[in-house]
């Protein structure tokens, strides 16, 4: 089993669109048994709320149900139990790397380094944005996404 954690700043826009994207692909290619999936973000800001309204929006209108999703801080442990943690951007990134022991950076990486179609380094975050910044970030997420789930199934194999 290969754990992967998504992490962005309050885990209620990007890091649970990732997860549910994520999880949706897996089970589409049947891998859903054989890769665990979870969001944190690096704030505690929302702990314990549902994704955004947007998000979840946006999410729905591409089938994706985030409704179940809650807030979390990652916590340290995060960093020693997940396989690999992806980061939405490079600030949050920076707060894991500070976050995780010596032996445990190998770990810690962007989203975007498995996007396939955008040469973006980092998932904008839409929460001050407008509606068509969550349509861009579900873009983004399922691209990396599917470079994701390539890579894991050859690990996998």
């Amino acid at each position: 089993m290969i754990k992967v954690l998504f992490v962005c700043m309050g885990n209620i826009c990007r890091s649970p669109t990732a997860e549910g994207v994520f999880r949706h692909l897996l089970k589409r290619h049947g891998l859903e048994n054989k890769v665990e999936v979870d969001s944190a973000g690096t704030h505690g800001y929302h702990v314990g709320e549902s994704p955004d309204l947007r998000t979840q929006r946006a999410a729905l209108e591409r089938g994706y149900d985030l409704s179940q999703i809650r807030a979390r801080r990652v916590a340290p442990q995060d960093l020693e139990y997940f396989d690999l943690v992806l980061a939405m951007d490079k600030n949050n990134l920076d707060s894991l790397r500070r976050m995780a022991p010596p032996d445990k950076q190998d770990r810690i990486k962007l989203l975007m380094d498995y996007s396939e179609n955008f040469d973006d380094d980092e998932v904008p975050d839409p929460f001050y944005g407008l509606g068509y910044d969550f349509d861009l970030v579900i873009d983004m997420v399922e691209d990396a996404a599917k470079g994701l789930a390539k890579a894991l199934k050859k690990r996998l194999s």
